[in-house]
């Protein structure tokens, strides 16, 4: 008994209806999963993944540690980066204590935990990344987050563990009314995109854009691909919209060939930078 109440994988199942699926970016310390694991088995998560653990898995003090939160353990999922533990995901949240030079959604812990039982209700699912021990999470793994989450804590200390930060969203999670009225999008016949679909598209983007010359320029290209990647994980793009920018990229690809073929028949556009 903990607290009053049993800790036995019994109570481990999930409710009906999918919780969200925890991420755990590369961990550092096994103990830190398993009290990962603990927290998110109060606060009534289920899921768990974990990207690239730094000691690899199973740990054993990862056990030793979760306090009898086994099953979501022995349930987790590894995988080797951000881009395929999300990848079946609709919406990505990412916890960040202070971002800087992102135009990109930001909640406190309850706002989110909002979101979560809205976006839930809606059967899409979701999942929250949580960084490294160490530094959290860079700037490319924020890059795959379409909000993210800060937890507006005391300024002159506001250093947390990572079973904490786990802890306050799991807590924040459990109370949440169920009867929370979901925010719909009306998407007619066509569905919100996974991130593995919009993962494509941007691939295909950036690829195209690499050959056009856009991305030339060593130093700024990763800023660059940010920055396209914040602008199109911002909202829920649906299926739809992603046909419709993939025959948009057809289409200037196809110009783009027929430009270099023809240059002396093809004007320049204005906006084009002249050397």
């Amino acid at each position: 008994m903990t607290g009053g109440r049993p800790v036995g994988g019994a109570l481990l199942t999930p409710p009906h209806g999918e919780s969200p699926i925890v991420v755990l970016v590369r961990p550092q310390m096994a103990a830190n999963i398993g009290t990962a694991a603990r927290a998110m088995a109060n606060g009534g998560l289920f899921h768990l993944r974990i990207v690239a653990p730094r000691d690899g898995w199973p740990q054993p003090n990862a056990y030793a540690a979760a306090s009898g939160a086994d099953a979501i353990l022995d349930a987790a999922t590894i995988h080797p980066d951000i881009r395929s533990a999300v990848a079946d995901c609709h919406r990505v949240f990412g916890t960040c204590p202070r971002p800087r030079h992102v135009i990109i959604p930001v909640r406190d812990a309850r706002a989110a935990a909002q979101d979560f039982r809205n976006i839930n209700a809606r059967c899409l699912r979701l999942a929250v990344l949580f960084g490294p021990e160490r530094a959290g999470l860079e700037a490319d793994d924020l890059a795959h987050c379409d909000t993210l989450i800060r937890y507006p804590l005391n300024p002159q200390h506001n250093s947390l563990n990572l079973a904490q930060a786990v802890m306050i969203l799991a807590y924040e999670w459990w109370m949440q009314a169920e009867t929370a009225p979901p925010r719909l999008l009306q998407t007619n016949e066509t569905r919100i995109a996974t991130k593995g679909e919009l993962e494509k598209f941007l691939d295909r983007l950036i690829a195209e854009l690499d050959a056009a010359g856009f991305l030339h320029n060593p130093p700024k290209r990763p800023g660059m691909v940010r920055n396209l990647r914040h602008w199109f994980e911002r909202g829920e793009v649906t299926e739809q919209e992603l046909r419709t920018l993939h025959g948009v990229v057809t289409e200037l690809a196809r110009g783009r060939m027929v430009r270099g073929r023809f240059a002396g028949d093809v004007p320049d556009p204005p906006w084009e930078e002249k050397t």
